[in-house]
């Protein structure tokens, strides 16, 4: 029997899409994703053996036999480190920090970036080449210096050296921004003027709406940055109830004994809110990149 042509087109169909199916990888393709896989792997032990301590009892994780899954699972770990340490306290200061410091780089960047990009100056392209060649001074060598002048002003054992900073921008960001920034067209600028705005108003009205990737991932780097940084409360805090997760987690670790299952604990809650950050913003990290134009 022949064939209808409603038929014959659904038997062309079920081929196309088989060979389709059938493709066909190079070598060169299977070499680089199993790389891929063991490289991801490789990464994720560190989580993995971190997640499996934090549920370990004390013997356990003390004993030369490694073992990623507990004779016993512990949830009760979690439970013991937010009623025996101010977790809350820990989180909420560094919640504090992280968000003003984000305020503070979104403001001053914004603004520095947008001069550089947009104004004529006598020597603008040489303070912008000062401006980059600050990110190759390593903040150990401005380390004494700010703490010497924040003890000065009175703001030792604040968190003001925390945040304050962070009000006169950083050149990466800043970088960043104006890369964006000189893609925005002059038109909608010139268009606002002949509108009346000035030029805050121009840049708030016609710039930052089309500068929202960029600022995402200026956002998103200050976060992560911020909310893991160690040193900087080392440094300028003493009291107890200033103290940040980071230094919530280093101070389980005492001269005597270590607590390692509750400091893998307090780990794994501290790089929760930087997991969601990254898998909520990592689309927003690639387009605010590649839109700059920045390999």
């Amino acid at each position: 029997m022949a064939m209808t042509n409603s038929e014959l087109g659904k038997n062309l169909s079920y081929k196309t899409m088989f060979k389709r199916k059938r493709k066909r990888y190079t070598p060169l393709q299977v070499t680089g994703f199993i790389l891929l896989c063991f490289f991801s792997v490789l990464l994720l032990f560190p989580l993995v053996w971190m997640l499996s301590t934090s549920l370990k009892a004390p013997h356990e994780v003390m004993s030369l036999n490694i073992q990623f899954m507990p004779e016993k699972i512990l949830w009760s770990n979690y439970a013991d480190i937010f009623d025996k340490y101010p977790v809350f306290l820990y989180t909420w200061n560094t919640l504090i920090i992280t968000v003003m410091s984000i305020i503070g780089k979104l403001i001053s960047c914004t603004l520095v970036a947008y001069g550089f990009a947009k104004f004529n100056a006598p020597g603008k392209n040489i303070l912008f080449m000062l401006l980059l060649s600050t990110m190759m001074i390593p903040w150990a060598v401005t380390m004494v210096p700010l703490f010497v002048i924040f003890k000065e002003i009175g703001w030792y054992n604040t968190l003001l050296p925390l945040w304050v900073p962070s009000f006169f921008g950083d050149a990466f960001s800043i970088f960043l921004l104006r890369q964006f920034i000189m893609g925005v067209p002059r038109e909608l600028e010139e268009a606002a003027k002949m509108d009346g705005a000035g030029v805050l108003r121009t840049l708030w009205s016609v710039v930052v709406p089309n500068l929202k990737p960029a600022l995402a991932v200026v956002a998103i780097f200050s976060f992560f940055y911020t909310w893991n940084d160690f040193l900087g409360p080392l440094i300028f805090l003493t009291d107890p109830e200033l103290a940040t997760l980071q230094l919530g987690i280093q101070s389980l670790r005492t001269q005597f004994n270590v607590e390692w299952q509750y400091m893998m604990a307090l780990s794994i809650v501290s790089i929760i809110p930087c997991l969601i950050v990254f898998f909520i913003g990592q689309k927003k990290i690639v387009e605010g990149i590649t839109m700059t134009g920045i390999k």
